[in-house]
């Protein structure tokens, strides 16, 4: 490996994350460098383009060649394709249906699905739509999302019984969602259809915002609290693992607050 390369990329990182201009000596000390290589790893980034130095201050920031590429990436970048491989894995693992879902206002629509190969399975179609307070995939993201009771009525206005089983208080739903917070994923328990239930957890970017959810649809009757726990563990290291894939880094970067309303997917 170029140790230089890899020097000089670790502080252009590292500078982002500050999100604030910074000193020679701070990136000596966060790297362990000498302040003189901190300083021509500075001048080099910025002779590069990818970096610029205040005249004022003598401070450093990234450079709009990284925002620039980064929309390029963004462009290029399919998240449906990204995390399709992510998605086949859980599937053979766990032989359930997989879905992956985004937030759209009220509700999730499913962007992609791998159905399972098993006789009784759990139906959905990509392009279909659920309330999010009913499905796993929704409540995983709209814990993610932080929403106070207060938002989730602007969000919701009233909520729907779908089945005996569906929350109807903004409450209760507050309460559910921080416990899926808590422990990282999201159950459904026949609250969208009767005899199906499901697992969720949120997908989330470099910069911590949650972008989608893993869902997992699995009939009741494959859904006892011994098998609903290993199912759940299945579905976190596949979230956590298509995390990383879109750069995020748990502690690097904090997930911050959705708004409630949201653009209606075209």
């Amino acid at each position: 490996m170029d140790s230089t390369l890899a020097k000089g990329l670790a502080a252009i990182e590292w500078m982002t994350r500050q999100q604030r201009d910074c000193r020679v000596t701070e990136l000596a000390q966060a790297f362990g460098m000498a302040r003189s290589n901190a300083h021509r790893t500075l001048q080099t980034l910025v002779e590069c383009g990818w970096a610029v130095q205040d005249p004022a201050t003598s401070a450093y920031r990234p450079s709009l060649r990284l925002f620039e590429l980064g929309a390029l990436v963004s462009e290029a970048a399919d998240l449906g394709a990204l995390m399709r491989p992510h998605l086949a894995a859980l599937a053979q693992a766990t032989g359930e249906t997989i879905h992956l879902a985004v937030l759209d206002g009220p509700e999730i629509v499913y962007l992609d699905k791998f159905d399972s190969p098993l006789p009784v399975a759990a139906y959905s179609r990509i392009g279909g739509r659920a309330a999010a307070c009913c499905v796993a995939a929704g409540k995983a993201l709209l814990a993610a999302n932080r929403l106070d009771e207060s938002a989730l009525r602007e969000l919701f206005g009233t909520l729907q019984a779908h089945t005996p089983h569906s929350i109807t208080g903004f409450e209760a739903l507050h309460a559910e969602l921080e416990r899926t917070r808590a422990r990282g994923y999201a159950e459904n328990r026949e609250e969208w259809r009767l005899g199906v239930c499901g697992l969720g957890a949120p997908v989330f970017d470099a910069r911590g915002h949650a972008v989608a959810a893993i869902g997992m649809s699995v009939p009741s009757i494959r859904f006892a609290r011994t098998q609903a726990r290993t199912l759940a563990e299945h579905t976190l290291a596949c979230a956590r693992d298509a995390s990383a894939t879109l750069g995020y880094r748990p502690g690097a970067s904090a997930a911050a607050p959705a708004t409630t309303k949201r653009r209606r997917l075209e």
